[in-house]
């Protein structure tokens, strides 16, 4: 296990920049051109981000990017 010090401007940062990139993955993952194979693959990135996101975000936060089944997957 590791432990980290960062500053809360940093904490805000690495915030920022794990919302973007979740964000994107979400957007991916409506385009029905991308194969399924590799959005299984993004699907897995998206969980580890989650995770980290999970760590320096709020409850509130982490509601809004939270997936709840295939159903929420599908839409689009």
């Amino acid at each position: 296990m590791f432990g980290l010090l960062i500053s809360e401007k940093e904490v805000k940062e690495m915030e920022y920049l794990i919302k973007r990139e979740m964000d994107e993955i979400l957007f991916d993952l409506r385009d029905e051109r991308i194969d399924h194979i590799v959005k299984r693959a993004m699907e897995e990135r998206y969980k580890i981000l989650f995770a980290l996101f999970r760590r320096v975000a709020s409850p509130h936060e982490c509601l809004k990017y939270m997936r709840r089944g295939k159903k929420d997957r599908k839409k689009g």
